[in-house]
């Protein structure tokens, strides 16, 4: 899994939330209908209206208990990214992203794999630690036959 540091201005995360509880392994039923339930042509709106990094449609986890306790319930928010100045249309919700630094990995495992590596190898090995903030997941496409995603987690200095 291929890492990064960058660091963002603030920012807005923008599109439809649930409040979904939060499942360790396999797939998250609650999740996958609340992104069913969105029309195909509201995944294009969206798209169009992104216009900060990080790019594309994507899964953002918020307000998520700070033991990630099994089916404690968290903030789902299926959008995309907006600057500060630009304007929100209405009928989204918003979230609301102060700046900061991010570690970005690169990764075609499953988010959950991808956390797991992350909490227990990357942050040991590291001079980051999490910081307050939504764990963003974004779709990259695929790449040699195999779907490519990035999970950006909000870090700072330990």
């Amino acid at each position: 899994m291929d890492a990064r540091i960058t660091d963002r201005p603030a920012f807005r995360l923008v599109g439809h939330a649930a409040r979904v509880p939060l499942v360790h392994r396999g797939r998250d039923s609650d999740i996958e209908a609340h992104i069913a339930a969105l029309p195909a042509e509201e995944h294009g709106r969206l798209r169009a209206l992104g216009d900060t990094e990080p790019a594309g449609l994507l899964q953002v986890s918020a307000d998520v208990d700070p033991d990630h306790a099994e089916g404690s319930r968290f903030t789902f928010l299926f959008g995309v990214a907006r600057g500060m100045s630009s304007p929100v249309p209405g009928g989204l919700d918003v979230i609301e992203v102060a700046a900061g630094s991010w570690a970005v990995f690169r990764t075609t495992a499953s988010y959950q794999s991808a956390w797991m590596t992350i909490v227990s190898e990357w942050f040991p090995s590291n001079t980051w630690r999490l910081r307050p903030g939504p764990s963003i997941l974004t779709d990259r496409g695929n790449e040699h036959g195999a779907a490519t995603a990035e999970v950006w987690i909000p870090v700072e200095r330990a």
